[in-house]
C-alpha cells in the first residue's frame, strides 16, 4: 500500500468510526502521522496549497478496531511537506507526492 493510500485509509477511518463510545469521545491511534516528534490529525480541510519537502512523516500502527480483521493500520511513512502560510509545528501535508497530499494539523 502507497504512503498515500495510507494517510487516506487511515483519514477515511478516522472520519467513519467517529471514536465514540456511549456519547462520550473515545481515544484513538487512528489517524495519528509523527513528524519531528509533533503528532498531526487528519483534517477535511480541502484548502492548502503545498510547499517543499521537509522529510519523513511516521504513520503509526493502529488497532481501535481488534475485533475487525481488515481493520488494523500497519506502520507507515510518508513524504511530510511544508504548507504555505503555515508553521510545520500547526500543519504539514502528509502523502506521496505533492499532488496526493492531505493536510494534517498538529494535535
Amino acid at each position: 500500500m502507497t504512503a498515500a493510500r495510507l494517510v487516506m485509509t487511515v483519514a477515511m477511518l478516522t472520519v467513519a468510526l467517529g471514536c465514540s463510545s456511549g456519547g462520550e469521545a473515545a481515544g484513538s491511534c487512528a489517524g495519528v502521522v509523527t513528524y519531528q516528534n509533533r503528532d498531526y490529525l487528519p483534517t477535511q480541510d480541502e484548502d492548502f496549497t503545498v510547499g517543499e519537502r521537509l522529510g519523513t512523516a511516521r504513520i503509526a500502527e493502529c488497532d481501535d478496531t481488534p475485533d475487525d480483521p481488515g481493520g488494523a493500520i500497519p506502520e507507515g511513512t510518508a513524504n511530510a511537506y511544508l504548507v504555505e502560510g503555515r508553521d510545520p509545528a500547526e500543519a504539514i501535508a502528509v502523502g506521496d507526492t505533492p499532488a496526493g497530499t492531505t493536510l494534517m494539523k498538529a494535535g
